[in-house]
């Protein structure tokens, strides 16, 4: 995949994943239940002292993370690359601790935090392989 198609696709994933971390947010301030496809499992994670993190909803961080992951794919240097593939990467880790956190101790799934989770560690692959392998765009 070319270094421009690696950078679109992690655009339009990082905009998917702004998407699902900024209703998550919202729901969270209204202070209302997400829709979800699952009976109780979105309610159970929303509502869990794991919900937060250093005293900020994880949705927000969710927000703040997708976010920088947009603003840096707006350059297209060394520089910006590591820093993609750095807030993709420790977002992927996060990612998975949830969702261990999710199946482990909470017995339950969101189906939003599944997706959001999808979406991060899509963009953890796609910005190693930028990183790593496509030469940037001139």
């Amino acid at each position: 995949m070319s270094a421009a198609a690696l950078r679109v696709s992690s655009a339009v994933v990082g905009a998917i994943g702004l998407g699902i971390a900024g209703y998550l947010t919202v729901v969270h301030y209204a202070g209302r239940a997400t829709v979800c496809a699952i009976s109780h499992g979105c309610a159970t994670v929303q509502q869990s002292d794991y919900a937060e993190f250093a005293g900020l909803p994880v949705a927000l961080l969710g927000v703040i993370g997708y976010a920088g992951i947009l603003l840096t794919l707006l350059r297209d240097d060394e520089t910006a690359r590591a820093a993609t593939a750095f807030l993709a990467l420790v977002g992927a880790g996060f990612s998975a601790w949830l969702t261990y956190v999710e199946v482990a101790k909470l017995d339950a799934i969101c189906i939003w935090c599944v997706g959001s989770a999808v979406c991060m560690v899509a963009l953890a692959a796609l910005s190693a392989a930028r990183t790593l392998g496509a030469p940037p765009m001139r």
